[in-house]
């Protein structure tokens, strides 16, 4: 059953209302901007609400600051909170804290309807920046676990892989095999980039460094993905069999198997080097559609080769923390 209302919607609301209660009983005038500010803070992640958070304060400081300024100068106008935007927007903009333009902005509105920049509205404004960001951040503390959806990606990418390898297994032994392979390719790519989201915010979900194999795993996957795409738009051009084909379907066929973890990439290298051997010490070719077809599929084992030296190499660049974690964890070999 599909969720009526989302975690991030029950925490805008709640702590909307949170933030207004808190400015309201330590005496804050304009409560309501304290929840507006929280509504603007509830991020997506931990991380980028803790960046967001501290990049409006900043902005904050700098609005009140120009804004008192301009103020005291010019008197309290329309036309000088016009000039207030001139120059802070883009002073917000190079300094990138465009995220606080319009949170800051409402505050220093407040100094315009008081008719005042004292020290005590001033410092008004700052808590209610400080109440609204401070309540979001301790609400978005909590993010619902996304282990369960990136597991889901990572299977169904890895059953989307298997089945295309299989059908160029079947087809280089002439065995009849339907397979609509752009559709696959279609919801491979779809699964790779929800992945590939998925997997950056669950890293942005800790406020330090968090060792975890999905964002690579993902990386790896769509570099291999493009090897895949090039395979398959060139393997239509085999138009006949030759002895090698048969070897060739059966190391195809162990490749599939490796997608899914049954056999480790260091013996399929191994493997590959062996069959590759193999076709140079076989028999030349008797015509020039199977020499033509021999080349094709010497091609194709390069490209095969491609593609498990990008899981090889993901595999080394793994640190100890992460290869634990990808051997017994996700059993991704």
């Amino acid at each position: 059953m599909k969720r009526i209302v989302g975690v991030r919607t029950i925490k805008t609301g709640l702590g909307a209302s949170i933030a207004m209660v808190i400015a309201d009983l330590i005496g804050l005038k304009y409560m309501a901007s304290a929840g507006i500010i929280t509504i603007l803070s509830i991020q997506s992640t931990k991380k980028e609400s803790m960046q967001i958070a501290v990049r409006r304060f900043i902005a904050t400081c700098v609005a009140l600051l120009i804004g008192s300024i301009l103020f005291q100068i010019l008197g309290f106008r329309p036309y000088v909170f016009g000039l207030y935007l001139v120059f802070f927007i883009p002073i917000a903009a190079r300094f990138k804290m465009t995220e606080g333009i319009v949170p800051a902005s409402v505050l220093v509105t407040h100094l315009l309807g008081e008719q005042s920049t004292s020290i005590s509205l001033i410092g008004n404004e700052l808590l209610l920046m400080i109440v609204g960001a401070g309540v979001a951040l301790v609400l978005n503390l909590y993010m619902p676990s996304i282990e369960i959806e990136l597991l889901k990606d990572k299977r169904a990418i890895e059953e989307e892989m298997y089945q295309l390898f299989t059908y160029m297994a079947d087809t280089l032994e002439e065995k009849a095999t339907t397979i609509e392979t752009d559709k696959i390719l279609e919801q491979l790519q779809i699964h790779l980039s929800n992945g590939e989201k998925r997997a950056h915010r669950n890293a942005n979900n800790y406020f330090f460094n968090f060792d975890s194999p999905y964002e690579k795993y993902f990386n790896m996957r769509s570099s291999q993905f493009q090897v895949l795409q090039y395979m398959l738009r060139h393997f239509t051009h085999l138009f006949m069999n030759v002895e090698q084909g048969y070897e060739v379907a059966a190391f195809t066929r162990r490749v599939a198997d490796s997608v899914k973890g049954k056999i480790v990439v260091e013996v399929l290298l191994d493997e590959l080097d062996a069959l590759k051997e193999g076709f140079k010490q076989s028999v030349l070719p008797s015509s020039r559609e199977e020499f033509e077809n021999r080349a094709m599929l010497y091609q194709f084992l390069n490209d095969m080769e491609h593609f498990l030296d990008i899981k090889k190499a993901f595999k080394d660049k793994l640190n100890d923390k992460e290869r634990k974690e990808y051997n017994s964890y996700y059993d991704l070999t």
